[in-house]
């Protein structure tokens, strides 16, 4: 029995590992991420979006902007197909974001994810952080 909870953990390991390395520009990698994804983000201007193609297309967009866009994960804790994740990500504004022209200037935020795994797919994933934060590191908030 203990053997088939270790494979389902490494299994959601492995799937985790490969969505950090999509958020890392690894675009070879987006078939870790289900076709009807949820991606839950208070940035985002719904606050959510639905499925593989618009979660890849805000992937690139991000790229586009921070082309040396990070994500490290600072803790990890894996449980029955559920990923609780610490991070920090850095970047390097060098692109159009959200309207405005490059500032060339960089940031780090910390945050934390909620990721469930089922059949070796992302099939929902929450991102919690605050996005006041990149903006004032933009310098693209008044004092």
């Amino acid at each position: 029995m203990a053997e088939a909870s270790t494979t389902e953990h490494e299994q959601t390991l492995n799937t985790y590992q490969d969505y950090e390395d999509l958020w890392n520009g690894d675009f070879s990698k987006l078939d870790v991420v289900a076709e009807s994804i949820t991606f839950y983000n208070s940035s985002l201007p719904e606050g959510k979006l639905h499925g593989r193609e618009a979660f890849e297309a805000y992937l690139r967009k991000l790229r586009s902007a921070f082309p040396d866009w990070y994500v490290v994960a600072d803790d990890l804790l894996v449980d029955d197909g559920i990923v609780m994740k610490e991070w920090t990500i850095t970047g390097t504004h060098e692109g159009e974001y959200k309207g405005i022209p490059p500032t060339g200037r960089e940031f780090e935020i910390r945050g934390m994810d909620k990721i469930l795994v089922a059949d070796g797919k992302v099939q929902e994933a929450r991102l919690y952080h605050n996005p006041q934060r990149v903006s004032e590191q933009l310098g693209l908030t008044e004092d």
